[in-house]
């Protein structure tokens, strides 16, 4: 199946070269085409992306997460459909597994799994390791689905199927959302082995308890009552 790369990108000028770098080492016929969502922007970001072979800029001017991705999912013509965050970094064995899944399990359309960590103190990392690990598995098991939304791929017929991405909700809660509505058109994957590397900036920034607090509550009220409970967001960068 051909897979489409979405990265939504807002200001991300000092990390969105690693992340690229990344992308290339998964093989040229990776992906049928790379889409860095330039978010309204004002940095170098959409220059340091289109410097990338095969790399295609596309400028979304209404800011906010939802709003990237869905631009990102109108420009994409892959029958799968990969979103990952402009601070994250593949591993080398990612792109692999993906395919595997979906050849394997034709019932299956979305795959996600967890966050691993390529900065900060190696407490926290550690921490955060754990914290993935002990309550990420559980929660799958007692929801049914799960998606992180810096780390999934979705067949491109179901999230259309669905209605794309809520254009409401502007941050936190987006992937559970999407996630919801999904599994009401075939099954959702949570595998914990197909994580990808990104940042600890929100942790340093908000802190750890507050940080896990919000992602907590906004996988909880999505799935519960169909809506975030956190409206507003702060940009990190």
């Amino acid at each position: 199946m051909k897979i489409s790369l979405v990265i939504p990108a807002y200001n991300e000028e000092k990390v969105i070269g690693p992340c690229l770098e990344s992308v290339g080492k998964q093989g040229a016929n990776a992906f049928v085409e790379i889409i860095v969502v330039d978010n309204a922007s004002c940095d170098r970001t959409a220059h340091i992306a289109s410097a990338f072979t095969r790399v295609k800029v596309v400028r979304e001017a209404r800011k906010g997460l939802s709003y990237a991705r869905q631009r990102g999912l109108q420009e994409a013509t892959g029958e799968l459909l990969a979103f990952i965050d402009a601070d994250t970094r593949l591993p080398s064995d990612w792109i692999n597994m993906v395919r595997d899944v979906f050849a394997r399990l034709p019932h299956v359309v979305c795959l996600s799994g967890p966050y691993s960590y390529y900065d900060g103190s190696l407490l926290l990392r550690v921490t955060l390791h754990l914290l993935w690990r002990t309550f990420a598995p559980v929660a799958y098991w007692l929801v049914g689905y799960m998606v992180v939304g810096g780390n999934f791929v979705v067949k491109t017929s179901a999230i259309r199927m669905v209605g794309g991405f809520n254009l409401d909700i502007p941050f936190y809660g987006e992937d559970t959302d999407i996630a919801r509505r999904l599994s009401s058109v075939g099954r959702v994957l949570f595998r914990m082995r197909l994580h990808n590397y990104t940042s600890t900036r929100r942790f340093l920034k908000e802190g750890l308890l507050a940080t896990c607090g919000k992602y907590a509550v906004n996988f909880l009220w999505p799935v519960l009552f169909h809506r975030p409970f956190t409206k507003s967001y702060y940009d990190v960068r």
